[in-house]
Parts: structure tokens; sequence; C-alpha cells
């Protein structure tokens, strides 16, 4: 008995001696590990780099979010739980039950995420001054003008990242560094700043400047749309550049999408065709053949060529003139697209020298643009040639390549014979506005890639050229007041390993003929109208052209001069009354101004601010208006292209119009007119 007593009155004393002894041994080693435990880190987002064309106007911005979660296990949550659920609820559009059961599938969570707000919903959250609520800073990616060089921009994916464009190519420089705060842990779990922690600032994204202007990006996209639609192609695409610098001044491609939903598109209205499809270029790759000729074949542009009825046998292959020509100069060979003349002019040359100027021009490899996705096209060596390769080639079949390659070839001859690299961001800044790095300092933007013809040999060859644009097969390409040259082409589409029946229709040229500002192509996918360059792509780069000269000081300058400057058209807000609030935010964006809603219903707008045909520069706002409830009464028939299915027809059911689909995807025609009275029955063709 007194062993026991003895021994817990000794217990005690040895558990002092022993919490004595950890005190002032151990102590501070394990107060600085309790302490490491405690604390943590919160990240310190960076906001993205802003995208802003050349002449500073924001095209790509970041909009604050906020994460709203909720901590179920705070005390005083639970009595306030069911009231603000019903407020969230309201605020939200959403419904209280589905948020009790987030929060309840996750008892014992510390976080649990049930929304994200706008800044004007965060405020009046703030202002519950409700128990347990996180409310936690993220940035939102917001396309200013929507679709309007969707293509060149790309998009985020949820997290932020670059997924596609510009977006994607120079991520590493647009999404900054993050920085850190330090934060304690208390007793209870719960964590709050640490006043004497380090803060580590976040690095904000750097600003990147392109070589797009907002206003021939926008009169680019909107004659290109037209082209397709009148001309009936599946697909249009369209590329200005800088002859003399490599700057690309505009890039577009018909079906687009809205990078502020690029969820809703196919892969297909989301891929940049311009630099990633590849096709063979037809008759506009006669510029090859050509060069060849006259810098090393001997041939002069006034030697006769003998074409015939328009039609000669090579090792069983037959080709066609569209026309019959007869002996001509080897100068109309080019301005009236003779295949028969250019397949026996290249009759005439080595195997190895067209190969080897093909490659000059830089078709089998990539321009290098700084945008991702590049394809390098075709061109085959020539120990893979077979008996009728060199002639096939001369004429563009045999060998692919992209629209941008294609069209940096007609550059070289524009200004003077050198192959210059293409390149979409002008300059990078930081977040205060310093410039970091310019493209006219870097030397492979500076610096021509490399001279494939002489300059005589360029001066040689412009006239045939200019001939296309002035007698020859794209007389719809001529510019009131300026001399214009470039080539037609015209190319069947293989598919499958197999030429089927479609045919690409091609316009790739430059303006003004000599000192050219711009080179331009147009390139047409399966057109319905006809199947020339010269009458479906021609066109288009005219209207485009002529629109331009306005934004180049010393063409109108020079128009002026020659007292033929046409009549500027005002800038002016169009009429979208009556037409889907979806669609009309499309018509405003392409007309270059800026729509602040987001979320469009298809419910017909009945009003704007300002009022249509008011005078306003681009890159301002329109707001729209509509009716809550649809009325059928007096509603026109939109032009539904370009929506999805599910959005077009949607609509129409809405105003009692019965529909009848044929294909599947986004919506390329249909039977009733834009503009007309609503049918009671429409049909609409999807691709």
């Amino acid at each position: 008995m007194y062993v026991v007593l003895t021994f817990l009155a000794v217990v005690p004393l040895l558990v002092a001696v022993q919490m004595v002894w950890v005190h002032l041994a151990e102590g501070e080693e394990l107060r600085a590990e309790g302490l490491r435990q405690a604390r943590s880190e919160s990240v310190l987002p960076a906001k993205r780099g802003t995208i802003v064309d050349r002449s500073g106007r924001a095209l790509v911005v970041n909009v604050p979010r906020y994460d709203l979660a909720v901590d179920p296990t705070f005390p005083g949550f639970d009595e306030v739980s069911a009231e603000f659920f019903e407020r969230l609820a309201s605020l939200t559009h959403s419904s209280a039950r589905s948020y009790w059961r987030r929060v309840n599938e996750k008892k014992g969570s510390k976080y649990v995420r049930l929304a994200s707000l706008t800044t004007a919903e965060r405020l009046s959250v703030d202002s519950w001054d409700m128990p347990g609520v996180i409310l936690e800073q993220r940035f939102r990616r917001r396309y200013n003008f929507g679709t309007t060089a969707a293509h060149v921009l790309g998009h985020v994916d949820m997290d932020g990242r670059g997924t596609a464009g510009i977006e994607l190519q120079y991520d590493d420089v647009l999404r900054g560094v993050s920085g850190r705060r330090a934060l304690l842990r208390d007793r209870r779990g719960y964590r709050r700043v640490d006043a004497a922690g380090t803060v580590v600032e976040p690095r904000d994204g750097q600003t990147l400047v392109l070589t797009l202007d907002l206003i021939r990006q926008t009169i680019l996209e909107e004659e290109l749309t037209k082209g397709v639609k009148e001309a009936r192609a599946r697909r249009g695409m369209a590329i200005a550049v800088n002859p003399e610098t490599g700057a690309i001044l505009a890039m577009a491609n018909v079906p687009t999408y809205d990078p502020n939903r690029p969820q809703q598109y196919r892969m297909a209205s989301r891929r940049n065709a311009s630099v990633t499809d590849q096709m063979e270029p037809g008759s506009t790759f006669k510029l090859v053949g050509a060069a060849v000729a006259i810098e090393i074949g001997g041939v002069s542009m006034h030697d006769e060529v003998d074409t015939g009825q328009g039609s000669i046998t090579i090792v069983g292959t037959t080709m066609h003139d569209t026309h019959v020509h007869g002996i001509i100069p080897f100068n109309d060979v080019i301005a009236l697209s003779s295949n028969v003349g250019m397949a026996m002019t290249a009759m005439q040359l080595q195997g190895g020298d067209l190969y080897t100027y093909a490659r000059s021009f830089g078709f089998g490899q990539k321009t290098w643009i700084d945008l991702p996705g590049e394809a390098r096209g075709r061109l085959k060596k020539t120990n893979r040639w077979s008996a009728t390769t060199k002639t096939s080639m001369a004429i563009g079949y045999e060998i692919s390549v992209t629209p941008l390659q294609l069209l940096m070839a007609y550059a070289a001859l524009a200004n003077g014979g050198l192959l210059r690299q293409p390149y979409i961001v002008a300059e990078r800044r930081d977040a205060a506005g310093q410039i970091l790095w310019k493209a006219t300092d870097d030397r492979a933007r500076r610096d021509s890639v490399r001279r494939v013809i002489d300059e005589e040999t360029a001066a040689l060859l412009l006239p045939a050229f200019t001939d296309v644009v002035r007698r020859g097969t794209a007389t719809r390409a001529g510019i009131e007041g300026f001399e214009a040259a470039g080539k037609t082409g015209t190319a069947r589409i293989a598919q499958g390993g197999r030429y089927g029946r479609g045919y690409r229709a091609t316009f790739v040229g430059f303006f003004p003929a000599r000192n050219p500002e711009v080179a331009m192509i147009i390139v047409m996918d399966e057109p319905k109208l006809s199947i020339f360059g010269g009458r479906v792509s021609a066109p288009v780069f005219r209207k485009i052209a002529e629109r331009w000269i306005g934004t180049f000081p010393d063409l109108a300058e020079e128009l002026a001069r020659q007292n033929s400057l046409p009549d500027a058209t005002p800038h002016s807000v169009p009429d979208v009354a009556g037409i889907p609030a979806i669609e009309a935010s499309r018509y405003i964006q392409a007309a270059g101004y800026r729509v602040e809603e987001q979320d469009m219903p298809l419910n017909p707008v009945v009003s704007q601010s300002p009022a249509a045909g008011t005078p306003l520069e681009p890159g301002n706002a329109v707001q729209l208006f509509w009716d809550s409830v649809p009325d059928t009464t007096e509603v026109r028939m939109p032009d539904l292209t370009g929506l999805g299915a599910r959005s077009a027809v949607a609509w129409l059911t809405e105003h009692g119009v019965r529909t009848r689909l044929q294909g599947h995807g986004i919506v390329i025609g249909q039977s009733a007119e834009p503009g007309a009275a609503l049918p009671t029955e429409i049909t609409l063709s999807l691709r």
C-alpha cells in the first residue's frame, strides 16, 4: 500500500521535471515547429496581360470575378444558413435548395464553393455581413469585340491558361507571376492574415501590342463574310500583310467563333485555317515557275508560246485552258493564266531549279509567324517526283501550301524579291506601360529571311501580274485610282487522297502595284456561285482595298490629288431593331463597336442607344434593349447564319415557326431571306 502511495506521489513530480526539461532543452524547437504548422500561405493571383491593337484599343481585358464559398463549420453559420441560401439564390437566379444540397454533401468541409460573382454581386454579399462567407477574387478574360480577330486572339481555358491564338503563343508572358501572402491558423483551424508575415506582390502579365488595326480588321471581316455568303462558299480565309516589313495587318476566317464562349462552337470554327490548313494553290503558283523561267531559264516576257487549241497531254495527263489562246507572249501566259503555256515552259526547265526556287520562296517550311499550329506544307524532293510532277507543280498541283505561305511569296514579289518573316505582335510592355521588346528592334523581324529573286526579275515580272488585274483573269480586283497586281487560282480539292467535286478559288495580290502598302490573299472553299478566283475572291480583295485606302494617309492624299477620292463613309450605328439580341450584338461588334452586355437573349431588340444612324466612332459602346417577353408582331426574319442549331431552333419555335434541319452544327443557310416576314415554316442548312 505504501509503495503504491509513494509511486503516485512521485509520478507527478517526475512529469513536472520532464516538462521543465522539455521547456528548457527543447522549448524553442517545439515552439518553432508549432508555428511552422500553424502558418500557411495564400496565393495572390497575377493579372493576365491585356492585348491591344496597334492604336492602343483594348481587344482583350480582365474582368474581376469573385469565387463565393462558405465554411459550414464556422460558428454562427448554421443559424443564418437558410436566410443566406435564399438571398444568394435570389441574387444569382438559382435555387436555394441546390446551394443547401451542395453544402450538405460536404459536411465537415471548411471550404465549399457555391458561385462566381460579379463586382456588384460581391458588394451585395458583403453588405449581408454573414459569418462563414469566403470571397476570393479572380479574373475572367473578356474579348471586347466578340468574334472580331477571334482566330488571332484565341482564348483561354477555365483556369485562365491560353489554349489558342496569341493567348497560347504568348501565354508565358501574358500570365505573369502570382504572389503570396502569409497566413496563420488559430486553434480552431481558421486562417487569418499574418501581420508579421511576408507578402510577395504578384507581377502582372505583359501587355501585347498587335500589328492589327481594329478598323481594318473589322472591314476585312465584314467583306469576307459578305463574300462567303454571296459566293455560297463553305469557308473563306483572308490575310493582309505589309510586304515591306512582314507585319500582319489583318487576318480572318469564316465561319468564326466568339472567344468569350469557345465551348459553344465546333473545333472547325475555332481553327485558324489561314495558318493551319494546307491546300494546292492552283494557278497562283505560276509565280514560281515564271521566276525560274525568267531568272535562269533564258525565257523573255515577250517570247511567244504556242498554246494551240487550249489543251496538252503529258505522260497520259491532259491539261486544259479555260479559253483557246493560240500563240501568246509569255507575259500573257501569266495574265491570261494559261495552264498549257506554263506547262510547256516548265518542260524547258530543270526540275531541281523549280524545287530550289519553290523552297526559296518559303514553301515546304514554316514562315515562323508568332501564332500556334502553323503547317509547313508539302514540297516533294526531286527524287520523289513522278513524270508529271514538274509540269503539275508549275500550275499549282502536287504541292501543298498554306494561305500564309502563298501570301508571303507574293509579298516578296511586291517588295522587289525579299522573303519576310510575318509577325503579329509589334511590342511587349510591362504593367506600367514601359516597352520591353519591339519587333522593329528584333533582327529576325527587321531583316529579310532571304532574297528569292533579283530586283530586276521582280521588275520584269510585275507588268504580267498587273495585266492580270488590268485585262486578265482578275479585272474585278481593279481599284479605282490605283493600279493593283496579283494572280487568280482555281484548284480541285482533294479528299481522302482523291479529288472530289469541290474547288478552291483564290486571289492573291497587292496594291499599289508599285511601292505597295498591302499584300492580301482571299481564299474561298467550295464556292457555289463560281469556281474561279477572279469571280468570287477578287471582288472581296477590291472591296477591302477600297475601304482601307482611307486608313493609309499617303494613299488617301494621292487619291485626293487625283480628284478621285471617294466620298468618305461616315461611321454610324447600324439599325438592329427587331433582330434577336444575340444576333444584334454580332452586327454591332462587326461594325467596330462594343456591347457591354455579355449574355444576350434571343428576344428581339426594341431600342438601342445611341439610336440607329447616329455618327459614332468605332470603339465606343452601344447599349441594346429588348422585351422581356418576345412579341411576334412586327418581327422580321433574322439572319441566323453563324448561330448554333439549338439557339436558332429555340428562337424560331418561340416565334411559332416550324423548323426543318438539313445537316448538323452551325447554320450556314436558310430558306427565308433575312428581313422578310416571318414564315410559318423554314428550312435551315447546317454544317
